[in-house]
């Protein structure tokens, strides 16, 4: 929206989150608070006309919503909503047009809520309209005492409200449209409370009556959309919903998940027609998983590209790693940051992969470590093989050429190059370059001792 700024306060630190985190740093459906807020905002205004109000950890808030071209104002002390919104007066700058007013722990909100409410206070010329909700149980919030035609004549809290304002069931969300110029004009009538000493903003409402503007309410049927979040048991509620409704966006795009309830996916989260995720996976941060593909129970997915027809049998464990198309994984297997499995390769049982790439067609069927290697096409990597990729103070890399066979129990001590089409004997240690086409053997030569097993039991026998 043109002539919108959006400010949304973020400088608390959230006592009784019972935490040294600030409280917008907490997480809830896989992002901070403050980046749900701030993606919210984004969708009503240019990103230079929002401006997040910080305080408490300062740095680690501006560095968690940094690269989206938000600006920031620092409230080094905190007295109150109303201090917070006159120390944004210089930034928000012009006094055209309209001005919300968001909290940083509010993550539930959606733009089309507040796409509302500022129509609702364009089209009612008021000076300002705020979002109020019913609640059965509404002791600890602000009242919101109205009159006819939906206007509100001031906000009582509860702490100094009569008997009878507490029966009233209406409270004040504490989100607000203004029209920016007549905030501004108003806004430095607000006094000190004469026992917190904080600039309460639920003032401004009889402010602006006592000047003959209008302030308005819009009545919103879903409280939980408000939810701002106090203690690690709101934490806890907010990231449910945010688990919950993804959940069914994916499910009604074309996903199966089996028992929804015992999966984890994040809100940024993206998986593709057809694909499968069964019971107890968690999928976290930016992973994206193509078309018909399934991850089984158990896994673990976090920052991970997945292609499409991709199958991840149960409790694996990949992070930060892009997987090509037809390939297979597990069970049981771990891939480490910043592995590439190209198409349709086979990881198996018990292998785990770090910084490493395997080539199409690949295969490491069961208990492999592979760290920091280049493994070419069509390369076979027999059970119980390790890269030993570290002399104690640096990490060196293997490379395996296409078509290689790597035979089970080798030791791969880098640095080290084994050609393509080449062999290397089961229970081999190399050291050495291996050509193209050669065999390796670096194991030491058999050596039988007829009846030795037998004379040894018999002195066993004999000393006991």
């Amino acid at each position: 929206m043109n002539d919108l700024t959006v400010v949304i306060l973020a400088a608390g630190l959230g006592t009784r989150m019972k935490s040294r985190k600030a409280k917008v740093l907490h997480e809830a459906g896989g992002l901070t608070l403050i980046e749900h807020v701030v993606a919210s905002a984004l969708q009503l205004a240019r990103p230079d006309g929002v401006i997040v109000v910080v305080g408490h950890q300062a740095e680690q808030v501006r560095a968690r919503v940094a690269g989206r071209g938000v600006r920031f104002v620092e409230q080094t002390e905190q007295l109150g909503t109303g201090h917070a919104l006159i120390a944004c007066r210089e930034a928000a700058g012009s006094a055209r047009g309209d001005l919300v007013l968001l909290y940083g722990d509010g993550p539930l909100l959606s733009a089309n809520t507040v796409r509302r409410l500022i129509e609702q206070r364009r089209a009612s010329g008021a000076a300002a309209a705020l979002i109020t909700t019913k609640l059965e149980d509404p002791a600890g919030y602000g009242r919101a005492i109205t009159g006819g035609k939906g206007r509100v004549l001031a906000i009582v809290e509860d702490k100094v409200a009569t008997p009878e304002q507490r029966d009233i069931c209406e409270i004040n969300s504490g989100i607000y449209c203004f029209d920016a110029a007549l905030l501004w004009k108003h806004i430095s009538e607000i006094q000190p409370n004469p026992v917190s000493k904080e600039y309460y903003l639920t003032d401004i409402v009889e402010i602006l009556n006592r000047a003959g503007h209008e302030v308005r309410a819009m009545l919103h049927p879903d409280a939980t959309e408000l939810l701002g979040i106090n203690t690690r048991v709101e934490l806890a509620e907010v990231d449910r919903i945010f688990r919950e409704r993804r959940c069914r966006e994916l499910m009604l795009a074309g996903v199966t998940i089996e028992r929804p309830e015992t999966v984890t996916i994040d809100t940024a989260v993206e998986v593709g027609m057809d694909s499968v995720i069964e019971p107890f996976a968690r999928i976290l941060g930016t992973t994206h998983i193509g078309e018909n593909c399934r991850v089984g129970a158990g896994s673990v997915l976090r920052n991970v590209r997945v292609a499409s027809r991709v199958a991840i049998a149960p409790y694996t464990v990949i992070e930060e790693s892009v997987i090509e198309a037809d390939v297979t994984i597990g069970p049981f297997a771990r891939l480490r940051p910043g592995s590439h499995v190209h198409a349709a390769a086979h990881i198996g049982n018990f292998v785990e992969l770090k910084n490493t790439r395997m080539g199409a067609g690949a295969r490491a069927g069961h208990l492999a470590y592979l760290g920091d290697s280049e493994i070419g096409s069509d390369v076979n990597v027999g059970a119980g093989t390790i890269t030993c990729n570290f002399d104690g103070a640096v990490k060196h890399r293997t490379s395996i050429g296409e078509g290689a066979f790597v035979g089970s129990n080798s030791t791969l001590v880098a640095p080290l190059e084994i050609g393509p089409g080449s062999y290397v004997a089961a229970g081999s240690v190399v050291t050495q370059a291996v050509p193209a086409d050669a065999l390796a053997i670096g194991r030491s030569r058999q050596t039988n001792k007829d009846g030795w097993a037998k004379q040894r039991r018999e002195r066993q026998q004999r000393s006991s």
